[in-house]
């Protein structure tokens, strides 16, 4: 499998932004610390981690939302960790982004087919309003929700609508960042299902962000551990679950609640 992403020791610090103005330069935390690992083309990595541990600044940087302060990301073998903004916008198309909370992502004054076929506008699509309804379909949702507004959808419809604005573009990655933790459980399992369905139809490559291993198990087939700013275990979810290298991994692991008390990972 040919590699469609390459970090070389990655680094971001940044400034305590709760420093007083009046007390000089802000020091700077390093929030990751030489991160190194690839992501194969059409592959599912997930990315996990508790609060702090830098897998959601690691994404932004994979995206370019964030610029490194050291290191280095080629993306199909472009060095994309520098770029400005008029040297990213002709690459912005082939990666994409999923956001956390839908109705803080969705423009409550806008219609659906007018929030999906918004950046097919910026981007020069010659049919955008088209686009947006088979996007919308893509997802299993009725092109009579083009008409709609995001308060009249519910969780997991206003998160289907976010992945529909993301593969409209025709990307070949997607950052999906704790998309399903504000689901309950159907919804979850729909959402899941749907992402794994559209990297296999679509040919795409996901990097899904979560805290969450029982979910990150049954949607990727590489786990990437984050504990401080630092990978702790990189390995396929297969061999994680069933022989975890970081006592992090292991304390993550024992956070999962099980249906059987009895029952053990490993």
């Amino acid at each position: 499998m040919a590699d469609l992403y390459e970090l070389t020791d990655v680094r971001l610090a940044l400034p305590d932004m709760t420093r007083k103005p009046f007390l000089g330069a802000a020091p700077r935390t390093e929030i990751l610390k030489g991160l190194s690992f690839s992501i194969g083309r059409g592959e599912i990595l997930g990315i996990v981690g508790g609060s702090g541990s830098g897998k959601s600044t690691l994404g932004r940087c994979l995206v370019r939302l964030l610029e490194p302060t050291g290191g280095q990301i080629r993306f199909d073998g472009v060095d994309i960790t520098h770029l400005d903004a008029s040297q990213l916008r002709p690459l912005r198309r082939r990666f994409q982004m999923i956001f956390q909370d839908p109705m803080s992502s969705l423009n409550p004054r806008h219609k659906v087919g007018q929030l999906i076929s918004a950046p097919l506008r910026l981007h020069g699509a010659h049919q955008p309003d088209r686009e947006a309804v088979l996007a919308l379909e893509q997802v299993g949702l009725p092109r009579s929700f083009a008409d709609r507004y995001p308060h009249e959808l519910s969780g997991g419809q206003r998160q289907r609508v976010g992945i529909a604005r993301a593969i409209a573009l025709k990307p070949e990655f997607i950052l999906a960042d704790e998309i399903v933790s504000g689901l309950d459980v159907s919804s979850q399992a729909q959402v899941l299902n749907l992402l794994a369905e559209l990297v296999r139809d679509l040919g795409l490559t996901l990097a899904f962000i979560s805290h969450d291993l029982s979910v990150i198990r049954r949607l990727c087939s590489r786990v990437l551990v984050l504990y401080k700013g630092e990978i702790v275990e990189n390995a396929a979810t297969a061999d994680v679950f069933a022989a975890p290298k970081a006592d992090y991994t292991r304390a993550l692991l024992d956070a999962i609640p099980l249906p059987d008390p009895d029952q053990v990972w490993a």
